[in-house]
């Protein structure tokens, strides 16, 4: 059987091969704690699940592609309160399964290759759906690096100028998987100026949104609407979030895209081909979870307290954290004489679990990342385990 030839290059997800470590190291008897995949262990709030079992009826039928219209108002009212975006829940709201298949398939919809905008810009490390996305769409990736030294920003002077007339979509993340890092909103600004002027989508993947420290992020919703004539709400800029880390439901598969009104209505003239909703029973705990802060709070205080118990155990141990002032995520420099994933191996022999963040990026060489999603407990044994092992 002939498989498609991207699929063929893009080879082994590297996820799988962590997969396969593991496998092998638990098979020796070793128990891991697993700071691998950013896959919240968090309970679902209560409240979330009595609203799904509630809202499961005795017959069911195809989710409308649109989405519930509840569901739209209550995205819109969280995105009002969140970041004083007033939203038009009709046109500017599009509710997704998930964010992951929307990042994925958002180009199918939106780049026209025949037309010379053939580029789909990235940022490494980061996470591949959006370059996967864009290169089974066939379009061609520009891959920008995040580096310690520019505070994990894409190097917008380092494009060629000849370059931004072949971009298409311009994606962004932040605060960032997985350097933890958060960008200010004048780098919205910035980048939203010249998406107006070269007339490319700002794509702003908003996954971790929720999960900071010290100061909530800003979100590209935040960005000074132009005027002038032809100006429009949002223009050139896209928004995804989702339930998944903001409300601890990775299972339930239930996001949103936002944003100007001209690209929601191509994906809502797409979305129906391709048939992802949510199921309605999911889009009905959704609108109690996007409702809802006090459940976000307490998840944004059991991660900060398994940073704080990690944090000090990375600095006795003498490891640089490069950043992690958002998400539940560490990005933390490996020591010298160790690449990325030597260093991880070495910590998967003592029964910690680590991305190499070779996986995410070729920028990435030099980091691994720990994802808080153990129990608090365990992320005690494993600060231990470190004061062992280093």
């Amino acid at each position: 059987m002939r498989a498609s030839p991207v699929l063929a290059e893009l080879a082994t997800y590297p996820f799988s091969r962590l997969e396969d470590a593991k496998r092998k190291v638990r098979e020796r008897g070793i128990e891991l704690i697993d700071f691998g995949i950013g896959d919240p262990q968090e309970p679902t709030a209560p409240f979330i699940r009595e609203a799904l079992a509630a809202a499961i009826t005795e017959s069911s039928s195809y989710p409308l592609s649109a989405g519930l219209p509840e569901l739209r108002a209550a995205i819109a009212g969280w995105t009002e309160r969140r970041f004083g975006r007033a939203l038009d829940p009709a046109t500017q709201v599009v509710p997704t399964y998930g964010s992951k298949e929307a990042i994925f398939s958002f180009a199918f919809a939106t780049v026209d290759v025949a037309s010379g905008k053939d580029t789909v810009v990235v940022t490494e490390p980061g996470y591949p759906v959006q370059e996967r996305g864009a290169r089974f769409a066939g379009a061609r990736v520009l891959r920008l690096p995040l580096l310690e030294a520019n505070g994990f920003l894409p190097d917008l002077d380092a494009i060629p100028a000849a370059e931004w007339q072949r971009i298409s979509l311009f994606w962004v993340n932040y605060p960032s998987n997985p350097t933890g890092a958060t960008a200010p909103l004048a780098f919205y600004e910035r980048l939203a100026a010249l998406a107006r002027e070269h007339d490319f989508l700002l794509c702003s993947d908003e996954a971790y949104s929720e999960l900071w420290f010290d100061a909530p992020s800003v979100s590209a919703l935040q960005i000074a609407d132009p005027t002038g004539p032809g100006a429009r709400p949002l223009q050139n800029i896209v928004v995804f979030n989702t339930l998944s880390k903001r409300s601890s439901m990775t299972g339930y598969r239930s996001g949103f895209i936002a944003g100007d009104a001209e690209v929601l209505e191509a994906m809502r003239l797409f979305r129906p081909s391709i048939g992802t909703a949510p199921q309605e029973f999911v889009q009905r705990a959704s609108v109690a979870a996007w409702s809802d802060e006090a459940h976000v709070e307490e998840a944004r205080a059991r991660y900060a307290a398994k940073r704080a118990v990690l944090l000090p155990a990375l600095e006795r141990a003498g490891l640089h954290v490069a950043a992690s002032e958002a998400t539940f995520y560490l990005w933390v420099a490996v020591p010298a004489g160790h690449t990325s994933e030597s260093f991880a191996e070495k910590l998967l022999e003592g029964g910690l679990v680590l991305t190499p963040g070779s996986y995410l990026g070729p920028s990435g060489e030099g980091y691994v990342r720990f994802a808080l999603v153990p129990t608090l407990e365990r992320c005690e044994r494993a600060a231990s385990i470190l004061g062992d092992l280093l």
